[in-house]
């Protein structure tokens, strides 16, 4: 009975004491570090690095402490890490995902554990309707908008018959979804091959099928090595100067030196569309690239530029509540407002928590030092919002 006597007002103690602030800023980063598709991973991973160099590793006056977690490119290994994020090292913010299919599976996760989620690429439909969270935001694009964007292009390019190509996953299926909403002509072809740890990278029957379909234009989306693959066996199957390649989220700086290294200069002068490229002329795009090639030794990709601004997204967060984590619907509304410097320039979000933005369509170009790269030719949307967000009920 005494000890119990001695244990009420020690409850009642603890119980009327303050919360004790926090001492530091916790980011749980979940990407794609092994596999072949780790290549995208760790560039990400890098631009996270850098980003949190030019802050000083602070924010709000606080100590940021990152933990980077691979998903091996498996739906149930990313939840797994999101899992542990949430739960065991209780992380303010769960960020990164590359994979539409592992931002889906870890989406609960995060979410039901009344943590932030922000997709520093991953933009499948669902989370731009009716899964739409208010505690989901996104630093990259909805899935369909940039194959839009190249749809827009096409038709202005007089292409009438085009060959479709594209991984059988959610982004895949967004991908081509997008481009088949704004190209007038006919899609006279259309392969979905198989996605994952075992990706179809030999591409030779599918090309050959888009050599005889009587196409004008071929359409791709291949992310990672995939990319890489697809463009060498283009060129090898002889459909260079024949069928004109157009290509979302598969020729970028993380393959082009590679394609430069092989010579394959079939990819000089193809056509892309981006929310984003390494020549937009604002200071911190300038401060990112140039940071990013002195520290690395190679031009960042877009998957680095929205993983970059995920880290000033978060400090805007932070510090709208003074370090205050406590303060979720301040953080929610600093992030709503979308002020901090962003590599793409200034852009708002919609009710469902996905940029509104400008694309352009970018070329394959050679720069001064003889490396290839992207640069914008001309401007295909301004303040584009996806076409999910009237299926958000926030």
């Amino acid at each position: 009975m005494k000890i119990k006597h001695l244990l009420i007002p020690a409850i009642a103690l603890a119980m009327s004491m303050p919360a004790v602030a926090a001492d530091k800023v916790k980011i749980g980063f979940v990407t794609t570090l092994t596999t072949g598709a780790g290549v995208i991973g760790r560039d990400m991973a890098d631009a996270v690095q850098l980003a949190l160099d030019h802050i000083g590793n602070k924010m709000g006056g606080l100590d940021v402490e990152l933990i980077l977690e691979d998903d091996g490119f498996k739906p149930e290994i990313g939840k797994q890490k999101t899992d542990k994020l949430v739960k065991s090292d209780d992380v303010d913010f769960v960020a990164g995902f590359i994979w539409s299919h592992v931002l889906l599976a870890s989406r609960k996760s995060a979410l039901d554990a009344g943590k932030f989620l922000i997709s520093s690429n991953a933009g499948p439909s669902p989370l731009a309707g009716k899964l739409c969270h208010e505690n989901f935001f996104s630093t990259s694009w909805q899935n369909d908008q940039t194959p839009m964007a190249m749809g827009e292009v096409l038709n202005s390019k007089g292409v009438k018959k085009l060959y479709v190509m594209a991984p059988n996953y959610a982004a895949g299926k967004n991908m081509v979804t997008g481009v088949e909403r704004t190209f007038k002509g006919e899609v006279v072809g259309k392969d979905m091959t198989k996605w994952g740890k075992d990706a179809q990278l030999d591409f030779s029957a599918e090309l050959s099928k888009a050599k005889s379909s009587g196409a004008d234009g071929i359409f791709v989306f291949y992310p990672g090595k995939a990319g890489g693959a697809f463009i060498k066996q283009y060129e090898q199957a002889g459909l260079r100067g024949k069928i004109p390649l157009y290509s979302v989220f598969t020729v970028d700086s993380i393959s082009l030196p590679k394609l430069q290294a092989a010579k394959l200069e079939g990819v000089l002068g193809s056509e892309m569309t981006q929310f984003w490229a390494p020549d937009l002329d604002n200071a911190q795009n300038k401060k990112f690239v140039s940071g990013f090639k002195a520290k690395y030794g190679r031009y960042p990709s877009f998957y680095a530029a929205q993983s970059y601004d995920t880290i000033y997204l978060i400090k805007s967060a932070v510090e709208a509540v003074n370090g205050n984590l406590d303060n979720m619907d301040g953080m929610r509304a600093a992030m709503m407002k979308a002020d901090y410097p962003s590599v793409r320039g200034p852009y708002s979000y919609g009710k469902n928590h996905f940029p509104i933005q400008n694309f352009y369509l970018r070329k394959v170009v050679v720069d001064d030092e003889g490396n290839w790269t992207t640069k914008v030719v001309d401007t295909v949307y301004k303040n584009h919002q996806d076409t999910y967000v009237g299926e958000c009920k926030l």
